[in-house]
């Protein structure tokens, strides 16, 4: 799989961790958002070339890290093409790509631990969108993004 990996300064150690484990797994790693060359850094701005990567085809998922993991999620979620779910545990990793298709995991840096990290990446990367009845929700999601009324979407976009 082609990730694009991001970090705020709050998440340097880890974020590099994060690479080596996905490599070590034979992914292939863009690092695009992980270049804090001081003490501290805006996560919209490590944020965004991740997202943009993701949105446009560039890599098939991203992988977003701050202290709360909630800043990444916000500002990725603000390009168009984005699913980004902010997660703390495997059984969300699981469930945000199964039912909502999540193509960004964002993760909180401060509050998970390494191993806590390593899993839900694992969990996450070897999680497929199971489509069906979710696929219909995804695209009422595209519709949304697109200033449109999601009641108004009946039948699946392709686009999901």
């Amino acid at each position: 799989m082609k990730i694009a990996v991001g970090a705020d300064h709050r998440a340097n150690e880890v974020v590099l961790q994060i690479i080596e484990q996905l490599k070590g797994k034979g992914h292939e790693v863009h690092a695009l958002g992980v270049a804090c060359e001081s003490s501290s850094c805006d996560y919209p701005d490590q944020a965004y070339p991740v997202a943009k990567a993701v949105a446009d085809g560039v890599v098939e998922g991203g992988i977003l890290l701050c202290g709360s993991g909630i800043g990444m999620s916000i500002a990725a979620n603000k390009v168009a093409g984005v699913r980004a779910a902010l997660v703390h545990d495997e059984i969300g990793a699981r469930v945000c790509r199964q039912h909502n298709n999540a193509n960004v995991l964002c993760l909180s840096a401060d509050m998970l631990g390494k191993r806590a990290i390593e899993q839900i990446i694992d969990a996450w990367v070897n999680t497929s969108f199971d489509g069906g009845r979710h696929a219909r929700r995804v695209s009422k999601i595209t519709a949304i993004e697109q200033g449109l009324d999601p009641t108004t979407v009946s039948k699946v976009d392709n686009a999901v």
